[in-house]
């Protein structure tokens, strides 16, 4: 009987801990909130920008959901994704153009001269 009572007890902490969740705590476990708060974005609206244009990742798997849930356990395995031009990905696409255009034509300053 006491067995069947402690169950009853821990689930009834189980839900009171779930009712006793304000809003502010679903909004803080957001991916985009996350990648924010860990410093990998300058602002909450660059780090939704980072998460859409997947930059990225929870673990392996790169994530492009602003409003993912990030769960306790993966909180620490997020990352910026291994292709993106931010990890160690190639370079993007205006630097490539660039290096290309550099490539070619001889002395590409942006620097007048006199």
């Amino acid at each position: 009987s006491s067995g069947i009572n402690a169950e009853y007890g821990e689930n009834r902490m189980k839900l009171d801990y779930v009712l006793g969740l304000k809003t502010e705590d679903f909004l803080e476990r957001r991916l985009q909130t996350q990648v924010f708060k860990l410093g990998l974005a300058k602002s909450i609206h660059h780090a939704r920008v980072l998460i859409r244009q997947k930059h990225i990742r929870v673990r392996k798997q790169v994530v492009n959901i602003p409003s993912f849930i990030v769960r306790l356990d993966a909180q620490k395995h997020i990352d910026i994704a291994i292709n993106s031009a931010y990890g160690s990905g190639r370079e993007g696409r205006v630097k490539r153009k660039r290096m290309r255009a550099g490539a070619g034509g001889a002395g590409d300053n942006d620097e007048d001269e006199d």
